[in-house]
C-alpha cells in the first residue's frame, strides 16, 4: 500500500527484488567453507597440539624479527632506488636514462632466486674489494667475507630487486599527474626539487600507494627464499629445519603461515589507513572540478 504525505504527495513502499540465485549461491559457498574448516580442524594429521606449542616458541619469534627486520630494510632500499631510477628514467640526459632502463631490465628480467644465489658466491668470486682513484694512494679494500656476511648478502639482493619493481611503479605515479601543473609551477618560478616535494609527489601518492602495499606484502613473503644464500635465521628456514628435527614438517610450517598472515593483515591494516591520508579531497566518482563563479557588481 501506499502512504501520503500532508502535502498530498503519494509516498512508494519500495521493496528489494529477492534474488533466489544469489541466495543459492552464498548457502552453497557457505557450506564449501564450513566443509574445508571442519576438514583442516578435525583431521588429526596437521597435529595442532604441536602447533600452538611451537607457534610462541623463542625459534620462531626470533625467525619472525628478522624475517621483519628483512623486510623492512629491503623496501627501504628498493624504495630510494626506485625513486632515484625513476627519477634518472624521465632525464632528459641520455645516460641516466640510459643506466636506469639497464638496471630495471636485468633485475626484472632474472629471477630473484637466481640473483640470491649470485650474491652468495660473491665472496668466492671477489675476495678483495678494493674502492679509490686509479692512479693514486687514495682508496681502501677489504676482504668480502669478512663484511658480506648472509644477512647482508640478503639485504642487498632482495633491496636491488624490488628496487627495479618498485621504480617502475613510481614511475607510473608520477606520469599520472598532468604535466600542466609542472609548467604551472615552474612559471610561478618554483625550482624542480620543490616542484616535485611539494605538488607531484604528494598527488602521485594515491597512486603508488596500492602497488607499494603489496610490494612491501610480497617481500614478507619473498624473504623465505634467503635460504639460496644461505640465510637460517628466517621463519620459513627455522620452522623448516625444526619441522625436518622433529619430523613434524606440517605443524612447524603451519605455525609460520599463521604469523605470515598475522603481519600481513598487520600490513593490510596500515596499508588502508595510508590510502585514505592520501585519498582525502578525491572523489573517484566525481573528478571533475567544482567551480563557483562570484558576480561582484562594482
Amino acid at each position: 500500500m501506499s502512504e501520503k504525505t500532508k502535502d498530498g504527495v503519494e509516498l512508494i513502499q519500495s521493496r528489494p527484488v529477492f534474488h533466489l540465485g544469489r541466495w543459492i549461491s552464498a548457502i552453497i559457498v557457505g557450506l564449501l567453507a564450513l566443509g574445508l574448516a571442519y576438514i583442516l580442524v578435525t583431521n588429526p594429521q596437521f597435529r595442532w597440539d604441536v602447533v600452538w606449542k611451537w607457534l610462541f616458541s623463542k625459534m620462531i619469534i626470533t625467525g619472525l624479527m628478522m624475517t621483519i627486520v628483512l623486510t623492512v630494510l629491503s623496501m627501504a632500499l628498493g624504495t630510494v632506488l626506485a625513486i632515484t631510477m625513476a627519477i634518472m628514467r624521465q632525464s632528459i640526459n641520455p645516460v641516466l636514462r640510459g643506466v636506469a632502463s639497464a638496471y630495471i631490465w636485468f633485475f626484472r628480467g632474472t629471477p630473484i632466486y637466481t640473483q640470491l644465489i649470485f650474491w652468495s658466491l660473491l665472496p668466492t668470486l671477489y675476495q678483495t674489494i678494493s674502492l679509490g682513484i686509479p692512479g693514486t694512494e687514495f682508496g681502501f679494500s677489504f676482504e668480502t667475507r669478512d663484511w658480506f656476511t648472509p644477512f647482508w648478502m640478503a639485504f642487498i639482493g632482495l633491496g636491488l630487486n624490488e628496487g627495479a619493481y618498485l621504480a617502475e611503479i613510481i614511475r607510473a605515479g608520477l606520469l599520472s599527474v598532468d604535466k600542466g601543473q609542472w609548467e604551472a609551477a615552474t612559471a610561478l618560478g618554483m625550482s624542480r626539487g620543490k616542484i616535485f616535494r611539494r605538488i607531484i609527489l604528494p598527488q602521485a601518492m594515491r597512486v603508488i600507494v596500492p602497488p607499494i602495499g603489496n610490494e612491501t606484502i610480497s617481500m614478507l613473503k619473498t624473504t623465505s627464499l634467503v635460504s639460496a644464500i644461505p640465510y637460517t635465521l628466517e621463519l620459513t628456514f627455522v620452522a623448516n629445519q625444526k619441522g625436518q628435527e622433529l619430523f613434524q614438517p606440517i605443524p612447524l610450517l603451519i605455525a609460520a603461515a599463521i604469523w605470515y598472515l598475522v603481519v600481513t593483515s598487520i600490513l593490510m591494516w596500515i596499508q588502508s589507513h595510508i590510502e585514505a591520508y592520501f585519498g582525502k579531497g578525491f572523489d573517484p566518482d566525481n573528478q571533475s572540478v567544482d567551480t563557483t563563479f562570484i558576480e561582484v557588481t562594482p
